[in-house]
């Protein structure tokens, strides 16, 4: 089992890793061997399975133990078809047998605060960030489940381009919105592990020191064009196909592009304040 996470991480890291003996490997194995998984075996996913798993899930920690993090199961047809059109190119929506949506609300919150005849008198910035990073946490939470239970999954963030329509379709109310979708099933393949940026770029030790930045993303873009280079180049009509693709090229061009200038709107429309 130590010998598995060693490789695991070499191979998402390109380091080398001591694991001391612990408890819990195989739990950590199956963490460092994580993929997302796109394509799945058409085989249901038992609702009593996924049931227990949203338990699993939503037994994570949670900010001041204020619970704001909901999972919405999506198994209507005609809804999973408009959420396929409005994720854009990600197949594996409508191919997975479960498909969540990871919401974050802080409604009950502040109907906690009706009830009980108390102001709310932290409705800014925070009580968004607080609910959006409850419902993170349920994600990652959920995901870990699924792969320790033998399923594979996939987030999905499109879920936001449209995250008005989702809110409509699901029935969501102020203060409730949606912030991934997430794949679930049985993989049809074993996937690949995805390299990662080196932990001296990502791991601080009592300050941040991200040391010669460019010469590590340089390194990281040959490291992972060597492992798992990219399959196509995103808008090449707009930037052309360049010589060297490598992950930071990606990432530009991926971010070049305006996407979900209206979540800001949309979020105040619902009822929080971002000051």
């Amino acid at each position: 089992m130590k010998a598995q996470i060693a490789e695991s991480l070499a191979g998402r890291f390109g380091e080398s890793f001591p694991v001391p003996a612990t408890q819990g490997l195989p739990a950590l194995a199956g963490m460092a061997a994580h993929r997302s998984i796109r394509q799945f075996a058409d085989r249901p996913v038992d609702a009593a399975l996924v049931g227990m798993l949203c338990a699993v899930a939503l037994s994570a920690p949670t900010k001041s133990d204020l619970q704001q993090a909901d999972i919405v199961i999506v198994a209507d047809p005609a809804k999973r078809a408009l959420l396929d059109e409005w994720c854009g190119e990600n197949p594996w929506v409508a191919a997975a047998p479960v498909f969540l949506v990871i919401c974050a609300n802080n409604r009950r919150q502040v109907r906690i605060h009706e009830l009980r005849g108390h102001a709310f008198a932290n409705d800014h910035l925070d009580a968004f960030f607080n609910a959006a990073v409850d419902a993170a946490i349920v994600l990652g939470a959920f995901v870990t489940a699924a792969e320790a239970a033998g399923l594979g999954t996939c987030p999905v963030s499109a879920i936001r381009n449209r995250a008005a329509d989702v809110s409509r379709l699901l029935a969501l109310p102020d203060r409730v919105f949606p912030v991934a979708g997430l794949c679930v099933g049985w993989p049809a393949g074993e996937g690949a592990i995805s390299p990662r940026l080196p932990t001296a770029l990502r791991v601080h030790r009592d300050r941040y020191d991200e040391g010669d930045l460019d010469a590590a993303i340089a390194a990281y873009d040959a490291r992972r064009n060597r492992t798992k280079p990219f399959s196509k180049q995103r808008d090449t009509v707009r930037f052309g196909t360049a010589a060297e693709y490598g992950w930071s090229e990606d990432k530009a061009r991926q971010y070049a592009t305006l996407e979900r200038a209206d979540f800001g709107a949309y979020i105040r429309s619902i009822g929080f304040k971002l000051d």
